[in-house]
């Protein structure tokens, strides 16, 4: 919108936003009463292209009375409103006569505001990325009332028991006895370090030995593979040979 109460003056400004790509003129007005009554009507309006001194309602006036509205460049020829002008936040001053270089210079200052103001409201609307959740190393078992911290790492396998379960650990010959179901563990243990092959056993990936059709060997003992496991333990074993 270009606002002035000169119509030579105006039809400048006019004419330098007609022939310029990327900007559209939606209005042309004489005073500043009337352009802020069309911005009332047109609030998608971005960029006003105004004067300053005009009788009524100064151009400075209309720039303190819309704060958060449209963008401001003020064409005038009075330089000493040139602080002023900074201080209601103007894009820009065009002080008058100006060509069409000074205009387009302007003008593009205003594109780089409107395009910086787009990728900052779009990065905002954006969700931002989930960082995927560290994977878990250890787990708490709770041994002779007490919780033990066991690194993942050092279980080789687990076997269930009618009210508790034996952790049997690469770093210690004797294995932890914990109050708790082999259901629970392999709630607990990660699924792709660890495989339950029987309903009394969960194996640590990482410490087999050796894979037949039906048993695995770890730790120097041959633990069975259930028929309720096979299909599971038969992928692993696909991947495994």
């Amino acid at each position: 919108m270009a606002v002035d109460d000169e119509p030579l003056a105006l039809g400048l400004v006019c004419s330098f936003i007609e022939q310029t790509p990327f900007l559209r003129l939606v209005g042309r007005h004489e005073s500043a009463v009337a352009a802020l009554k069309a911005l009332h009507e047109q609030p998608e309006i971005q960029l006003l292209f105004l004067d300053i001194k005009m009788p009524d309602l100064s151009g400075l006036e209309l720039a303190r009375v819309l704060q958060r509205g449209p963008r401001v460049i003020f064409t005038t020829a009075f330089n000493q409103y040139a602080l002023e002008g900074f201080r209601v936040d103007a894009l820009d001053y065009l002080l008058k006569p100006f060509n069409y270089e000074e205009f387009l210079r302007a003008a593009l200052k205003a594109k780089t505001y409107f395009e910086l103001k787009q990728t900052q409201a779009a990065n905002a609307a954006a969700p931002a990325p989930v960082a995927p959740e560290p994977e878990q190393d250890h787990i708490y078992l709770k041994v002779e009332y007490q919780l033990v911290r066991v690194a993942l790492a050092d279980i080789v396998y687990v076997e269930g028991l009618k009210d508790y379960v034996k952790v049997h650990l690469a770093s210690q010959t004797r294995p932890l006895l914990s109050l708790t179901s082999l259901r629970s563990m392999e709630e607990k243990l990660t699924a792709s370090k660890f495989l339950r092959i029987h309903r009394s056993y969960i194996v640590g990936l990482g410490h087999i030995q050796a894979v037949g059709r039906g048993t695995v060997q770890i730790a120097g003992e041959t633990l069975p593979v259930s028929d309720g496991y096979r299909e599971a333990f038969d992928q692993f074993f696909s991947r495994w040979k």
